[in-house]
């Protein structure tokens, strides 16, 4: 086949090992191949040597173009810092100042990866956009596109993932979803990549030394001291900020009970922190709003499913009522202890992804 005849597919690199193997795998299997790195806003002047966004150090832009360079492909580096301050950084910023507590990862993947890169592979004239993520696209019995989970169930991506509709899918390739960790590092020493050993990307990769609480306070976000009561209202502490909480918490409460204690709930116009023993916590019930359908519509009115609350959680479960097209409820066959109000939860049938949406406040 005639090299201008060939599909064209940006590989979205970080310098890591798993992009790097998506993109050598992708020029192994005949396609024509551009790689593009983006560069992420990172908060400034915070100490004295400037960092960079976590996923795109210097270092890690040096990599991938040496990776793009060994593989023979173009390279560019895409300046997405304001479209992620906009979308990531003040989303998160807002979520906490609202009391609860947002997964980052959600959106960027819905507002930076598969929206402004996505958009900008096409525009560069290429088929699909290509991503180190371990999770798997088929097509469905009526000719659109499923997202299932990854082979390796310990690196599967799919919940940051179920954000995704079905025009993201139909231009989406993951190329390394049907590997495992060990079958992917192995892959990069056979092409003889230098990130074959390389360690994994971090979280909240836009604050520079990781500490969220410290990043919430330069960003304006109060903390204002309230007190600490039990469910029956007796008030045994005082906590710092609601926004240093999440739900679940049992450390770093300072507090002196008989038994240990966790943070059952937040209540945001009373600025009080309501904690309580391990057999208070946790809910059977939670209702999701902002709920987007991989297919575009939901299953049925009511339907059976499993649910996760937490990217690292474990698939409970439930029976899924929905409401209306953007908003559902769920009743969970057995209560989990960490929903927290912010965080995605995502529907599963077996390891299809149904869809997702935020869980609600109270």
């Amino acid at each position: 086949m005639d090299s201008d005849q060939r599909k064209h597919v940006v590989v979205a690199m970080s310098g890591g090992v798993d992009s790097s193997v998506a993109a050598a795998l992708l020029v192994e299997q005949g396609y024509r191949v551009t790689g593009i790195m983006m560069r992420l806003w990172s908060e400034p002047g915070v100490f004295a040597t400037p960092r960079d966004n976590r996923c795109c150090t210097r270092d890690q832009m040096l990599d991938a173009a040496f990776v793009a360079r060994r593989l023979g492909i173009p390279f560019e580096v895409l300046d997405a810092r304001e479209v992620f301050r906009q979308n990531v950084v003040d989303r998160f910023v807002e979520g906490y100042s609202r009391g609860v507590t947002p997964n980052p990862c959600l959106s960027c993947n819905r507002h930076i990866r598969f929206t402004f890169l996505l958009n900008a592979a096409l525009e560069r004239g290429a088929d699909y956009l290509a991503t180190g993520h371990y999770a798997r696209i088929t097509r469905s019995a009526g000719n659109g596109f499923e997202l299932r989970q990854g082979a390796d169930p310990a690196k599967d991506q799919s919940y940051v993932l179920s954000v995704m509709t079905q025009h993201q899918l139909a231009h989406t390739l993951f190329p390394v979803g049907e590997y495992t960790k060990p079958e992917v590092r192995a892959l990069a020493e056979r092409f003889n990549l230098p990130v074959a050993s390389k360690s994994e990307s971090q979280d909240l990769c836009f604050v520079a030394d990781g500490d969220y609480r410290r990043f919430l306070t330069t960003v304006a976000v109060e903390f204002a001291p309230g007190p600490i009561t039990l469910t029956s209202g007796r008030v045994i502490g005082e906590h710092t900020g609601l926004p240093a909480y999440t739900i679940g918490q049992r450390k770093g409460l300072g507090l002196s009970w008989p038994e240990p204690l966790y943070v059952l709930r937040k209540d945001t116009a009373a600025n009080t922190l309501i904690v309580g023993t391990r057999a208070e916590l946790g809910t059977d019930t939670l209702t999701v709003d902002e709920v987007s359908w991989i297919a575009g519509s939901s299953p049925q009115p009511v339907f059976r499913a499993n649910v996760k609350v937490r990217y690292k959680a474990k698939p409970a479960t439930c029976q899924v009522e929905v409401l209306t097209q953007n908003r559902i409820h769920i009743a969970l066959d057995e209560p989990l202890p960490d929903v927290t109000p912010g965080q995605g939860a995502v529907l599963y049938d077996g390891d299809r992804v149904l869809g997702c949406g935020v869980i609600a406040q109270g």
